[in-house]
């Protein structure tokens, strides 16, 4: 299974639920914590930028667009659901 990278923070509720449901898949992931120092909020930053219409919504009604999940092959979603993995599935 590939890795996910999430990037939100544990003390968002959104985060918080989408990596419980990434651990009860036993879905690989890491985490960058965009709240954990300057290093990783640029990080988000910087994927907010490279992808304005994905976050387009999130910022047109004041939100922040968090959790966000990448993929290795460079995909990105602000919904777990629409990376298409089968979550706790080998992919084939």
């Amino acid at each position: 299974m590939e890795t996910i990278t999430v990037y939100g923070t544990l003390s968002c509720p959104d985060t918080a639920a989408a990596i419980a449901a990434l651990e009860s898949a036993a879905q690989p992931y890491e985490l960058i914590d965009i709240l954990a120092g300057l290093k990783t909020l640029k990080a988000f930053l910087n994927l907010r930028d490279q992808n304005p219409a994905l976050f387009a919504e999130a910022v047109k009604s004041g939100g922040i667009g968090i959790p966000a999940f990448c993929t290795q092959e460079g995909g990105c979603a602000l919904e777990l659901g629409a990376l298409g993995l089968a979550l706790g599935q080998n992919k084939e």
